[in-house]
């Protein structure tokens, strides 16, 4: 039943957007993934508006004082297993805000990240890249089997006499 749990979460992540306190260059590229250009729903993404059903938060912006403790509670309101996406530079480390008074940091300084996606702000390709990343983290990729017969035989060339075998 885990397996089948995991498949499903992996083939179609359901993500809530979180702004904490950006300057909206990284909500624009998120908006953008969601445009007929980037299609992320090939990959089973899915924008979601409640925690209660999100299984990947997407935080953008520093964390500030006044919605740390709403953070901390959305993270707290999504179902496990739940994954965090740090999102742009500000996210990531505070960015161009840390040391200001009213900036704890990035996202991590509040909640769990499994993923950073730096740049300011990063391309949705980059965006793409690192859910994808992710989630072959969860599940990656199994191997092909390889064939036990794939020993090749090293024939002698004409005129040549084979080496003895042990």
């Amino acid at each position: 039943m885990t397996d089948t749990k995991t498949w499903a979460r992996v083939k179609s992540p359901w993500v809530l957007h979180f702004n904490s306190g950006a300057c909206n260059g990284c909500d624009i590229e998120v908006v953008a993934l969601l445009t007929p250009k980037y299609d992320v729903e090939r990959f089973g993404i899915k924008l979601e508006p409640s925690p209660r059903h999100a299984d990947v938060l997407l935080v953008t912006g520093c964390v500030t004082t006044q919605c740390a403790e709403r953070l901390k509670r959305v993270y707290d309101q999504m179902p496990q297993p739940k994954f965090v996406v740090a999102i742009g530079a500000c996210a990531c480390s505070g960015g161009i805000f840390e040391g200001n008074y009213s900036v704890v940091g990035g996202a991590d300084k509040v909640i769990p990240v499994s993923a950073y996606i730096p740049g300011c702000p990063p391309r949705p390709e980059a965006m793409i890249d690192g859910v994808v990343k992710l989630l072959n983290a969860i599940n990656p990729p199994k191997q092909k089997k390889q064939k036990e017969n794939s020993k090749e035989e090293v024939k002698p060339e004409a005129g040549q006499t084979p080496a003895p075998s042990s």
